[in-house]
């Protein structure tokens, strides 16, 4: 069976964007005609009304095509934002180039256009913030909610219920778990061991089936993709191997007849290097020209606070295919203990504070080696200002996986892998929780970061690293 509960949202969105635009545009001619400049082409508001209902079908398409209708683009917040301005760009040059070619002109002055499209974006995310709410709402109440199956013993089966679990915010719920080993969840949840027992219980109101493993008896695969298909419900299989299966992807016919999958290292390359290189120097050069008074006041207040040593620190860390490179950091230690951990604990006499620093995740509370102001830019990551100067000199990009030293890149599995791109002042790691996560959790959002990298995604974490400074900036201030 089926899911409508999509295809009701989707109607749903469609009937509110058209009505948002609609009031965006009559708020437009309503703006306009208020004020006291006398119009060049007096236009009936019912004519301007009934020229926009002509007209906004194709904006609503211009939003399909963008996918702003599809379903995995409804928990990508920003996306779909980024999205919602370039359909509102768009669909307002469409109107714009509509009046052009029309007869009678559909606008009464210049700037109704200008104010339509301001307000059609912000009613539009208005709407869809809205929107967003009143369907988690709806899950909490057990409606919308699509309804899965899992198949496979694998440990991906754990991670699924741990993520899906909670209907409220996933908008899934798990019926049944067929496995050999129990899963359990924060909710009662059925398991089966085969799929027969499975389907002996009658399952009924089923949505889709996600596999997690993949049985060496075809039989069992094929009898578990049949039913999906015999019963019209959505099937998904999750590979083993994942990394195959992220990142760039290409399907090729291979000797003009062999269709082959070839799998890039990362989906950076050919062009995208070029316009990611571009942004750095833009982007980067405009960052370090406005914040090169802050620069000053940073300067002094960490030579004030340690006169017996330098501004600037020089960290040695590895970016793309293991290139050594120096970062410069606004110096928060003091001077002399501006070494390695193990050597830095010892001029102080405290090797117990070392296996604490270890054992910590290489980090202390209340760390002795760093100074008063220290304290402060690396709470608020003002130490990291310097590394502008590397990113427009081409050491490091704006956004990429965190640059590391050689111990602990080499305490990740995978460190090839993160080191196919260059390294970043920020990354989606910062954005996620910084030091808050895991080492591994770190490690598994660069790797992402590296085989799904897009434009767009370099933006949205740009934006959020912003949010996320200013958060710390506010959070410090708050304390004093």
């Amino acid at each position: 069976m089926k899911s409508n509960a999509s295809l009701v949202y989707n109607l749903f969105l469609i009937v509110g964007d058209f009505l948002a635009l609609v009031a965006a545009f009559v708020g437009a001619f309503v703006i306009r005609a208020q004020s006291a400049t006398p119009v060049a082409h007096p236009i009936g508001a019912r004519t301007f009304v009934y020229v926009f209902l002509t007209v906004l079908p194709f904006w609503i398409l211009i939003f399909a095509l963008l996918g702003l209708y599809n379903s995995n683009i409804y928990e990508k917040r920003f996306s779909e934002f980024g999205r919602l301005l370039v359909g509102s760009f768009i669909g307002m040059l469409f109107v714009v180039f509509w009046n052009f070619i029309s007869v009678n002109p559909i606008f009464p002055a210049k700037l109704v256009p200008i104010y339509g499209f301001i307000l059609a974006f912000l009613l539009l995310v208005l709407f869809r913030n809205v929107a967003r709410l009143i369907r988690t709402e709806l899950f909490g109440f057990n409606i919308g909610l699509t309804r899965i199956a899992l198949v496979g013993s694998s440990p991906v089966t754990r991670e699924l219920v741990e993520s899906l679990d909670d209907s409220r915010h996933s908008g899934y719920k798990i019926m049944a778990v067929v496995g050999d080993k129990r899963q359990v969840g924060k909710h009662p949840i059925l398991t089966y061991p085969t799929f027969q027992h499975f389907l002996q219980s009658a399952p009924g109101n089923l949505h889709g089936i996600v596999q997690t493993e993949l049985y060496a008896d075809e039989a069992r695969n094929a009898e578990i993709l049949t039913y999906a298909q015999e019963h019209h419900v959505g099937y998904r299989f999750v590979p083993g191997n994942s990394e195959l299966f992220v990142g760039n992807i290409d399907v090729e016919l291979f000797r003009s007849n062999l269709p082959v999958i070839t799998v890039h290292h990362t989906a950076l390359f050919g062009w995208g290097r070029i316009v990611k290189r571009l942004t750095d120097i833009f982007l980067g050069g405009i960052l370090l020209l406005a914040t090169s008074p802050l620069w000053i006041l940073l300067a002094l207040a960490v030579k004030l606070n340690d006169p017996t040593g330098p501004v600037f620190y020089r960290a040695k860390r590895l970016t793309r295919f293991g290139t050594k490179i120096e970062i410069l950091k606004f110096r928060s230690m003091y001077q002399k203990y501006c070494v390695s951990p193990e050597e830095g604990f010892a001029r102080m006499g405290r090797p117990d504070l070392l296996k604490e620093y270890r054992a910590n995740g290489d980090q202390l509370p209340h760390d002795p080696r760093i100074t008063p102001v220290g304290r402060i830019i690396r709470a608020t990551s003002l130490d990291e200002l310097p590394q502008l100067y590397n990113v427009v000199h081409g050491e490091l990009s704006l956004v990429g996986p965190r640059a590391l030293d050689t111990f602990e890149i080499e305490q990740y599995a995978k460190k090839n892998l993160i080191l196919s791109v260059k390294s970043g002042l920020t990354g989606l790691a910062v954005v996620s929780g910084r030091k808050a996560i895991s080492f591994d959790e770190r490690r598994k959002l660069d790797l992402y970061y590296v085989q799904n990298w897009s434009f767009w995604l370099d933006m949205i974490i740009l934006a959020k690293t912003v949010r996320v400074v200013l958060e710390r900036l506010l959070r410090r201030g708050a304390r004093y």
